[in-house]
């Protein structure tokens, strides 16, 4: 699919992985609307939110490339949120190209210690958030017979790891629904694919992951992301927000693509 003059919707578009996919889309000709919290949310993490000035940075970015930029904030998990930020956008941009979930949240703890809230906030922003924007969407893609749809999974949808239960089944979770809605809309010439990174050295990993890894490599946290990479990762590093945008890209690009979940992680998952 030829990207200029299309509309991609991106969720979690404030900085890191959203970021990227954002800018890279708009340099392929893209007008881009990036969501987010953008202001205080009841989501309890151990990492840094995203801004309201984030969000505004990514917009201005995303003007300067000579597209056309909006910037709206809202919640995945509520229906009437995520339909009003599919009506604006209808409105002041035109339909809807491509979706872009990439909103997610990320929670370490053993299964005993961890909490009914935090499972109920995971699975809402990182399952139920994929669906209401997929069923806000789809319609209008449905009606212009194509359009692209890319949900950001992880490699801990392929392979669990301890202390990861709820992360992992989540993204689990997104790689299912991937494939079954990749089933439904063929026949529409809607593609539906997933991205799975490894590890990135944005404000999840930096503020709270690397904590969790420092203990399974024996260093220093602040050291931990880079020696795990030395040591899991055959290409020998972490992937970059850049590295997620490209197959993106691709993914938006290709025409006969649908139902794949690509791994983005440098091999990790051959170690």
């Amino acid at each position: 699919m030829e990207l200029k003059g299309k509309t991609a919707l991106i969720t979690g578009g404030a900085r890191g992985i959203g970021k990227a996919i954002a800018l890279t889309l708009a340099k392929a000709g893209a007008n881009v609307v990036i969501s987010d919290l953008g202001s205080s949310s009841d989501f309890k993490v151990g990492y840094k939110l995203s801004t309201k000035d984030d969000l505004k940075t990514v917009a201005e970015e995303i003007s300067a490339l000579g597209r056309k930029a909006m910037a709206v904030e809202g919640d995945v998990t509520k229906t009437a949120e995520v339909q009003a930020i599919v009506d604006k956008v209808k409105t002041e941009l035109g339909p809807i190209d491509i979706l872009v979930n990439n909103a997610g949240l990320v929670t370490i703890g053993a299964l005993l210690k961890m909490t009914e809230e935090t499972y109920d906030a995971v699975m809402a922003v990182n399952v139920k958030g994929i669906f209401l924007c997929c069923k806000a969407v789809v319609p209008q893609m449905i009606e212009r017979k194509g359009g692209r749809i890319i949900n950001i999974s992880s490699v801990a949808g392929k392979k669990g790891s301890a202390g990861m239960t709820v992360y992992c089944a989540s993204k689990f979770a997104v790689i299912g629904f991937t494939q079954a809605l990749a089933m439904e809309l063929a026949r529409h010439n809607i593609t539906v694919n997933a991205i799975c990174p490894g590890i990135l050295p944005t404000a999840m990993w930096s503020d709270y992951l690397s904590h969790a890894l420092a203990h399974l490599v024996n260093v220093p946290a602040s050291e931990a992301t880079e020696k795990f990479a030395q040591q899991q990762i055959p290409l020998g590093r972490t992937q970059s927000p850049e590295d997620i945008a490209q197959a993106a890209l691709y993914l938006c690009q290709a025409d006969n693509v649908t139902g794949v979940s690509l791994s983005v992680a440098g091999g990790m998952e051959l170690s």
